[in-house]
C-alpha cells in the first residue's frame, strides 16, 4: 500500500516574461508556489501557499525542491524572499547552490 505522504506530486509550472509559479492540484484543492523573473538568470520566489487539506504531504517542500531543480538546469539563481522558500533552502545545504551570491 502507498503511503500518501510519500506521493508522487504532479507539479505543474507556468511561466510569462515576468512572473510563474509551481502549482500542486490534489483533489480540487491547490498548492502554488510564485516566484517573479529577475532578467534571463535569476528568480525571485515571493509565495507559498498550501492549503489545509494538503499539510504532511511535503507539498511545500516539493514546491521548492522543484523551483532548485529547475533552476540549475536552466543556469538560473535564486532569491528566496518567501520565509518557508527561504527556511527550505537553509535546511537543505545541498540545495543552497542555486542561492544568488
Amino acid at each position: 500500500m502507498t503511503d500518501p505522504k510519500r506521493e508522487e506530486l504532479h507539479i505543474e509550472r507556468e511561466e510569462n516574461e515576468s512572473k510563474g509559479r509551481y502549482v500542486v492540484r490534489i483533489d480540487g484543492a491547490e498548492a502554488e508556489m510564485t516566484y517573479s523573473r529577475a532578467g534571463e538568470t535569476m528568480i525571485i520566489i515571493d509565495h507559498t501557499e498550501v492549503p489545509d487539506a494538503m499539510r504532511g504531504r511535503s507539498v511545500g517542500q516539493a514546491l521548492v525542491r522543484r523551483a532548485v531543480e529547475d533552476a540549475r538546469t536552466e543556469g538560473r539563481s535564486i532569491i528566496p524572499l518567501c520565509p518557508f522558500a527561504k527556511a527550505q533552502i537553509a535546511r537543505h545545504a545541498e540545495w543552497q547552490d542555486v542561492l544568488k551570491g
